[in-house]
């Protein structure tokens, strides 16, 4: 099994971990069992050097690695937790999120989308286009008064035949930000790239999603549906990531998205209720409703009468051509993270010392968070612990409860 978490952040994106280095996130991923992450912001000037300066490019899989190998005297220093050897080294994809700002039929349109690249002259050469048309180094994931479908073009004309440059539209649901996003997307892909649709293949559906809520609408089915952690921290990868059966290299990666190959097999999914953009609402005035009471209020907040934020699950339902989901055709598991999970068992925070301790423990014990949370048998955690045994059983048995998060806040998923 190998994990890709394809979208990250560096410490040059706004709201941000100021911890966020390279070999920070080598050190989570490791943590976290994720093989392959995003460099993230590969459009930041400063960040890229970093990149040049500190990673190295590996012939055989495309991919890049720290110079100088993870140690576990780097993981204890990053991330606290102490191990004895270091089985892997986490590999990097350049990747960068781009924030396209423009009017389009008729509409202020406002989408974010996901630029990968296969090496960095790649990215100096896309670069020294976008610069001309805004600040790059204003903000990792920058800001531009530019067309998605002009981005592509771009990424598209620079890109090398052999080794080409690629683009995925991130978390396409948020309300604010995205290619179907209730404030400002479309109804429609080819609305938002023409004629060069066809040059998309994945979409990334976001936390407040998953593979069932998008196999409602039909116009989906031929887009592989990507997920992806958008970490802002160390601590935040791995909340979504990407499985593939075997290593891939950075054209069979892309290959396997395209469906060109078996490589790819599934995600690991954030639960959907968690997302903080899943329900309708107004956060200010404590409001979140599902779908049919948005309706019974015309979309309208019955404290401040302003409009609602109409979340994710209500703008699939309202593009959504299905009554049920068809079996999605690759496998997905949803998962909440090892400390949250600590933290409702034990009555603690999740940044407590208690709960660092206990997670420290059971990474040495079992191997990585997502080992423990996917695959370790919970009959073997019960030798350790039976109450965490027990939780995990109900998570991946799925008993759980569902406290929605909606306007920018989070939701909350409960075991006990």
């Amino acid at each position: 099994m190998f994990r890709a978490d394809l979208h990250i952040h560096s410490r040059f994106s706004r709201a941000t971990s100021k911890n966020l280095t390279l070999r920070n996130l080598a050190s989570y991923a490791y943590i976290k069992g994720i093989h392959l992450i995003g460099t993230g912001d590969i459009t930041h000037p400063i960040w890229l050097q970093e990149i040049a300066d500190e990673l190295v490019y590996n012939e055989q899989t495309g991919f890049y690695q720290l110079k100088n190998p993870l140690h576990p005297h780097d993981i204890l220093t990053q991330t606290n937790i102490h191990v004895e050897t270091v089985s892997f080294s986490p590999q990097f994809i350049l990747q960068g999120e781009i924030s396209c700002i423009y009017k389009k039929l008729g509409a202020t349109r406002k989408n974010h989308q996901l630029i990968f690249v296969p090496h960095i002259e790649a990215a100096k050469k896309l670069n020294a286009r976008l610069a001309r048309i805004g600040n790059l180094s204003a903000d990792g994931r920058p800001i531009l008064g530019l067309d998605a479908k002009i981005l592509l073009e771009i990424l598209l004309t620079v890109s090398d035949v052999k080794n080409p440059n690629y683009l995925i539209p991130a978390h396409i649901w948020t309300p604010w930000f995205s290619v179907f996003g209730s404030k400002s997307g479309f109804n429609h892909l080819e609305d938002c790239f023409e004629e060069l649709t066809t040059e998309i293949f994945a979409l990334e559906t976001g936390l407040s999603s998953d593979p069932p809520m998008n196999k409602l609408w039909s116009a989906l089915d031929s887009y592989t549906l990507i997920s992806n952690s958008d970490a802002h921290s160390g601590e935040n990868l791995g909340r979504e990531v990407n499985i593939f059966h075997s290593a891939p290299t950075y054209q069979s990666l892309f290959d396997a998205l395209k469906k060109k190959n078996n490589l790819f097999c599934g995600t690991v999914e954030f639960y959907p209720e968690e997302g903080k953009y899943f329900a309708d609402g107004h956060r200010n005035c404590n409001i979140c409703f599902l779908p049919e009471e948005s309706k019974k209020h015309n979309n309208l907040c019955p404290v401040c009468g302003k409009p609602l934020t109409i979340g994710v699950y209500s703008r699939v339902k309202e593009l959504a051509d299905r009554k049920e989901a068809p079996l999605p055709e690759i496998r997905f598991e949803s998962c909440i993270p090892l400390k949250e999970i600590l933290s409702e068992v034990y009555h603690v925070g999740t940044k407590s010392k208690q709960i660092h301790a206990l997670y420290e423990k059971y990474i040495k014990l079992f191997g990585s968070e997502l080992n423990i949370l996917q695959n370790v048998p919970i009959e073997q955690i019960s030798k350790t612990d039976f109450a965490l045994a027990e939780a995990l059983s109900k998570m991946r048995s799925h008993s759980l409860q569902k406290i929605c998060g909606f306007d920018g806040k989070y939701g909350k998923i409960t075991i006990i």
